[in-house]
């Protein structure tokens, strides 16, 4: 038996060293391989349901990493998917919402259980499937694991959330009561294939509500694996509904159907925005939109530099910047910018580029051919308008020609009204200002 390799989160991913991680990620790797490239189908009532051959245009699931691969064929929810999907979660609603509090939370504690006890596999497939790390994956996979026991903690220290009032007199009862409201729809991001689709979706059915999951059309599979744990652990068919495809048609009809009561969308702001506007136009309801932003860094003489350059660093180019929470400009004092840059870039120049499933990688490639070609203009911007110190270009040579990738890219000299100071770029430049 080898050494218990070490449990990975987002407050650990610098310190894992453990060979038995490494060989462990290996063996499932080798394990998933065999398995790619299937043709898959909705699920609803637990029934997949697939598109005929030639019947309809559906998504190829190809990885950001190598576009020669296909990792699975899905069907895009049209209308009638959508209208299926949720009229069998208005059935499932009455039973699972019956379900006493405590119930719901035993099954989401062992969906959680399996979840982090399948890591290895989950995160090989979250690497391949959107081109995170190794270190970044099993991330993911753990954070969608802690999401779950974090709310069944919440219901589990409230007593499902139910407690009396102040009463106002002896023939008065009030009482404050958690009760299921419905139908959810939750609409899930490519950069958290796991976290942010197994973490709303099981707070949603933890509060006794149906859900339709709606994964990201960069990942199906990830989405169909955490599926899998939620069913196996007890969640009934008739709670849980999973519809592909892209924003246009499947998110849309989602966003418009009259008997969804409540919705979760992760992405840009401005979808979010659009989403907030469009949800409720009949009448209120509840829609939560987490649409990102543009975090900076503060940089003071006060600060360690090497600190700072280092937290910089991996903050802007972990996951390609490819999060809401990635640093994408620092302001950075005058007396100390010429020492932290000279940091910064000799740390950006360090990091690997490459197949982020391989031991040693950090920076694998951006999501898709939008995201390449935005990365390419919002350079040229970079390099008209201001310095290009570092990177700036797209990577060809090798085995990278297949896919995505490009230079983590350090930029100064532009004015705080430019567009790469003020616009969420998603994965694009670092700029600094002193």
């Amino acid at each position: 038996m080898g050494e218990t390799p070490e449990r990975v989160t987002y407050a650990t991913l610098a310190g894992v060293q453990s060979e038995e991680f490494q060989r462990r990620w290996d063996v499932a790797l080798d394990r998933l391989r065999p398995a790619l490239g299937g043709r898959h189908g909705h699920l609803i009532d637990g029934q997949e349901l697939c598109a005929g051959e030639g019947e309809r245009e559906g998504l190829e699931d190809r990885s950001p990493i190598d576009r020669r691969g296909l990792l699975g064929r899905f069907p895009v929810g049209r209308t009638d998917d959508v209208d299926r999907a949720v009229a069998a979660a208005r059935r499932g609603f009455p039973a699972w919402s019956r379900r006493h509090w405590s119930e719901r939370a035993a099954i989401l504690r062992q969906a959680a259980e399996l979840i982090e006890q399948r890591g290895f596999d989950l995160s090989a497939l979250v690497g391949l499937e959107v081109g995170k790390s190794r270190l970044e994956a099993m991330g993911d996979v753990t954070e969608t694991a802690d999401l779950v026991r974090y709310y069944c903690e919440q219901m589990e220290r409230h007593a499902g959330f139910d407690r009396p009032m102040a009463r106002l007199s002896p023939h008065e009862e009030t009482r404050s009561l958690l009760r299921p409201h419905g139908v959810w729809a939750v609409i899930s991001p490519f950069n958290f294939p796991a976290a942010l689709a197994g973490g709303p979706v099981s707070a949603a059915l933890l509060a006794g509500n149906t859900v339709v999951l709606k994964p990201s059309p960069e990942a199906p599979l990830t989405a169909l694996a955490l599926y899998a744990a939620l069913r196996e652990a007890g969640v009934s068919a008739e709670a849980l509904h999973l519809v592909y495809g892209p924003g246009e048609p499947t998110g849309a009809a989602l966003v418009d159907h009259p008997d969804v009561d409540g919705l979760l969308f992760t992405g840009s702001r401005e979808v979010g925005m659009g989403i907030l506007r469009r949800f409720g136009r009949r009448h209120p309801k509840p829609c939560i939109a987490e649409m990102g932003g543009k975090n900076p860094a503060v940089v003071m003489p006060s600060a360690d530099l090497d600190v700072a350059a280092e937290g910089v660093m991996r903050s802007a180019f972990g996951l390609q910047g490819q999060k809401c929470s990635a640093c994408s400009r620092a302001y950075v004092h005058r007396d100390v910018k010429a020492g932290f840059l000279e940091l910064l870039l000799d740390k950006t120049a360090g990091l690997v580029v490459g197949d982020p499933t391989r031991h040693g990688v950090f920076l694998g490639p951006v999501i898709h051919e939008r995201a390449y070609r935005a990365f390419q203009a919002a350079s040229e911007a970079a390099r008209r308008d201001g310095q290009v110190l570092a990177g700036g270009d797209v990577r060809k040579e090798g085995e990278l020609a297949y896919g995505y990738f490009v230079s983590p890219t350090v930029v100064d000299g532009l004015g705080q009204d430019h567009d790469l100071f003020g616009k969420e770029l998603f994965g694009r430049t670092a700029p600094t200002t002193a």
